[in-house]
């Protein structure tokens, strides 16, 4: 019997937007950094991505790049380290990014123990405000990581939109690109990482406005869905419908829209508004907030209105729809990047990958 609630993958279109995307990065002489993390460190995804042309594997969970260990690419730890897991860092992880002298200087030390180098990408403040040095501290930084012997600087790195919104542009990247040369021209060494953001970057390549220097991209959302995240415009020659949710009906009746007596708080501590439509036709679906937030998920069936959610119920008003549902049948949803990330998170939501 089919278990449900459950997303449904489709590997053949994946693998289809990996191919396209590495081979327009390859055209301006970027390599792909293949982000897995909206699959919670699924192999199989992995390995798509590694077939189809990525040249690293990344991901902000050390727990799931240890499982990648069969696969013979570097693996990138795109979160900035915690000092709780320096050891299994250097273990596990090629490539860290990182921003903090003193994790720097930990990672050095816990890698000597081990006999290894471990690479950096050290992380540049250009605007978006998370991870990252401010440009002027960056020869503080340089001055002391030269000093240890046990850390190799792979590169430099930006990371734009995921906090702030800042989209990228020539102008923050050649930013970058400067940093870059000053850091090769004063310390006498080559950086072969220029890693300039994640899929909100590809608008610029589409637009052949990537600076030159620029030759590593963090691509996880593309890769998926098919759309660079800058604008949300959909890629050419890339699928956008990967992926989507299954939902059972387990409630369908008619019931008045506005709740009878006074309205408090409901159970996350919020006061709910409601539009009294008078009666209606609602269906009470398999899944909750434990799983995902509602507010992320769209019906396949246009006429489906997602009126809220509980713990472990959806509620949706299917009395405009021209199909009859019943108690038992599938809903289906688009899903986007947080929905998806969400969904592969939770242990009550099945994973199909076909």
């Amino acid at each position: 019997m089919t278990e449900y609630p459950r997303v449904v993958v489709d590997l053949d279109k994946i693998r289809k937007n990996v191919k396209v995307l590495t081979k327009k990065c390859r055209e301006s002489q970027i390599d792909v950094v293949g982000i897995t993390k909206v699959f919670s460190g699924n192999i199989e995804v992995a390995k798509i991505l590694v077939e189809g042309g990525v040249k690293y594997l990344g991901d902000s969970r050390v727990e799931n790049l240890k499982k990648y260990e069969s696969l013979d690419v570097p693996k990138v730890m795109i979160r900035l380290p915690m000092s709780s897991q320096i050891k299994e860092v250097v273990k596990h992880v090629d490539i860290s990014l990182n921003s903090e002298i003193s994790t720097i200087a930990l990672l050095n030390e816990e890698a000597g123990k081990q006999y290894r180098v471990h690479r950096i990408i050290l992380m540049l403040e250009l605007g978006d405000l998370r991870e990252g040095i401010l440009p002027e501290d960056v020869e503080s930084y340089m001055d002391q990581i030269s000093s240890m012997q046990n850390i190799k600087l792979e590169g430099i790195g930006v990371n734009l939109t995921c906090y702030g919104g800042i989209i990228p542009s020539f102008d923050n990247l050649e930013q970058l690109e400067k940093i870059a040369n000053l850091i090769e021209k004063k310390y006498d060494l080559k950086l072969n990482i220029i890693s300039g953001g994640n899929s909100s970057s590809l608008d610029l390549l589409w637009k052949k406005k990537m600076p030159p220097k620029i030759n590593n991209l963090r691509l996880g959302e593309a890769l998926i869905f098919g759309r660079g995240t800058a604008y949300g415009k959909n890629l050419e020659g890339c699928f956008y419908d990967s992926v989507k949710l299954e939902v059972e009906i387990i409630e369908l009746k008619e019931k008045e829209s506005y709740p009878v007596g006074e309205i408090g708080l409901n159970a996350f501590g919020k006061k709910p508004v409601f539009i009294d439509r008078g009666k209606r036709k609602r269906a009470i679906l398999a899944i909750g907030k434990q799983d995902v937030d509602q507010s992320n998920l769209e019906a396949m069936d246009e006429k489906l209105i997602i009126l809220g959610a509980s713990s472990d119920h959806l509620v949706l008003d299917v009395t405009d729809s021209k199909r009859e549902y019943k108690v038992g049948d599938i809903v289906e949803f688009k899903l986007d990047y947080g929905s998806l990330l969400q969904l592969t998170t939770s242990p009550y939501v099945k994973k199909v990958f076909n």
